[in-house]
């Protein structure tokens, strides 16, 4: 009499049978997928893809087995550092199953992009958007299969739920994810409060000169010009990370951009507006307010690439007014981009391109929600999840507000950005465009130069912004900072946080670089501090008042164009 099959000797069985059939198809059929003729139904699949197969297959199966009783390790385990599946609600049976199924689908899509028969360029681009989507379908996203959202709809009885839905509803009028809790923040009262005057402004820009506050400073003065994409205060958040601050007390006689988000009455400015209203008008003023004939400067992401390009410009005009050039995490050379390329669409840029002689305006949402997806699970599915789905105000943070205080930029300026920088790379080929009238040439920049990159930099990709020390020719110092974009840029020395690395012999390649690097504790403003004193002058008595006779001090800092919401 035959006896009743268990369903784990079931399962077993027929993980073995299935081992063994799959095994020998891939044996049959791997030298047909390999030979000249190709194998139609596996053609341009490789015998490592079949092996992924099979992998997946038992892997599968082994979580059957797990799910019913019959194993105990778990199949799959969340990398360190991922949040998502770290509440102790995630270890019961069924939504462990979930969470190991999502894993191992998730390794096994990552691992079949790569046995793709493709180049390069589509084989990164297929496993981006690969990480998109597994980002995107994680159960930790969905109400129904979270644990934790679960659990805690039942405690508050539907109330987390009710709260989401509401919080989902004023986003959506937003129109950007809610990322901390903006009522604790107003700039101007408790973020961007650096004593000074706005100095000077136009249709683009404000000039903010900040007050003294050593009895003493360097005589030749510190210009800031921050990126255009975001406000400036990014720089200015609270006073104990306030990097405007930290330079005001080391002696520097401060000045900074404060960048004008754009309106459809601004929408035709181009580059070259850019440059003649904000690098050198900025310049200018400095110059005249403080009678010196030189400034230093130090410029962020694409303020650095406005002020690189304005460098020819002035050459070209006689006009000597720089010192040295501080560029933190900026990209000269776009030839590897980074991520962002994926989202680069030539049509689109065409498109913009056919009516640009119109003008527009492109929306500083648009360019935040760009950048957060490439940071996806940090950026979006964290807050889906903590606002959306069970309903909390996420805390306040100080940089997540900056970072949803977007700004608009003009569709001719930024048209042109994407199409000669990401596109054409013309900003490292000497002479392959004109702006005011000059062919520009960063090659003829001889310049004192400190370039600083963050080594988890998402937007600028450190060894991209390594291979400016290539294309300057001047005396040039590279250091590279822990951390990503803004973390790795704004690191108080107060702090003592993270490390850097410096190394005095710049290599070719990037990597050789940081091969022969020394890690040190601490900020990189310590160093930056320690390269630019030299270079800033002897010390003199700190000016009295702010501005003068043909620059009077027009509003307190931060100004108006800084307080500018988008709705």
């Amino acid at each position: 009499m035959l006896q009743p099959m268990s369903l784990e000797s079931f399962f077993q069985q027929f993980n073995e049978a299935n081992q063994k059939w799959w095994g020998s198809w891939v044996n049959a059929v791997t030298p047909l997928a390999a030979s000249p003729q190709g194998f139609p139904p596996v053609q341009g699949v490789s015998a490592e893809a079949f092996d992924t197969h099979n992998a997946f297959y038992r892997q599968q199966l082994n979580l059957w087995l797990q799910l019913i009783g019959a194993g105990e390790a778990p199949v799959v385990e969340a990398e360190k550092g991922d949040r998502r599946f770290s509440s102790p609600e995630w270890e019961l049976p069924i939504f462990s199953f979930l969470k190991q199924n999502y894993l191992l689908t998730s390794k096994w899509l990552t691992q079949m992009v790569e046995h793709v028969h493709a180049d390069e360029d589509t084989k990164e681009r297929m496993a981006f958007f690969a990480r998109q989507y597994i980002d995107a379908i994680s159960p930790a996203n969905f109400a129904v299969t979270n644990p934790e959202v679960l659990k805690l709809a039942v405690d508050t009885q539907g109330e987390s739920l009710n709260e989401g839905m509401k919080k989902l509803l004023e986003d959506m009028q937003k129109g950007v994810i809610t990322m901390t809790d903006e009522s604790q923040f107003v700039v101007g009262e408790n973020l961007a409060v650096t004593p000074g005057q706005v100095v000077f402004e136009n249709e683009l820009i404000q000039l903010i000169q900040y007050s003294p506050s050593t009895a003493d400073v360097f005589e030749t003065p510190l210009l800031i010009v921050p990126p255009c994409v975001n406000k400036y205060y990014i720089m200015d958040l609270k006073p104990e990370n306030s990097m405007v601050r930290w330079v005001v007390g080391e002696g520097h006689t401060t000045f900074l951009v404060s960048w004008k988000s754009i309106t459809p009455e601004l929408g035709h400015l181009k580059w070259d507006d850019y440059i003649e209203q904000g690098v050198v008008a900025a310049t200018d003023a400095v110059r005249k307010i403080t009678k010196r004939e030189k400034t230093n400067v130090l410029s962020f992401c694409i303020g650095g690439e406005l002020v690189s390009s304005a460098v020819p410009v002035m050459q070209a005009r006689g006009q000597d007014w720089f010192e040295s050039l501080t560029l933190m995490t900026v990209m000269i050379d776009h030839s590897e981009p980074g991520d962002i390329k994926h989202f680069l669409d030539p049509a689109v840029v065409a498109s913009r391109e056919a009516v640009i002689a119109q003008g527009g305006v492109i929306s500083g949402k648009e360019l935040a929600r760009t950048f957060a997806a490439l940071r996806a699970n940090d950026l979006v599915w964290n807050y889906v999840v903590n606002n959306y789905l069970k309903g909390k105000t996420p805390p306040p943070f100080d940089l997540l507000y900056w970072n949803n205080d977007s700004a608009n930029l003009a569709l001719p300026m930024h048209t042109w950005f994407l199409r000669n920088m990401y596109f054409d790379n013309n900003l490292a080929k000497p002479g392959s465009f004109s702006l005011c009238g000059v062919p520009i040439d960063l090659t003829t920049i001889t310049l004192p130069t400190y370039v600083f990159a963050a080594r988890e930099d998402h937007i600028v990709p450190w060894t991209s912004a390594y291979r400016t020390t290539g294309i300057f020719k001047g005396p040039l110092r590279f250091v590279l900072g822990a951390s990503g974009h803004i973390a790795g840029t704004i690191n108080p020395v107060s702090t003592n946080k993270r490390n850097y690395w410096v190394n005095e012999t710049l290599a070719a390649e990037p990597q050789v670089w940081f091969d022969g690097a020394e890690s040190r504790p601490g900020s990189w403003w310590q160093d930056w501090g320690q390269w630019l004193a030299p270079r800033a002058g002897k010390r003199v008595d700190a000016p009295k008042t702010l501005g003068n006779r043909q620059f009077k001090p027009i509003e307190p800092a931060p100004g108006r164009y800084v307080k500018e919401r988008l709705s």
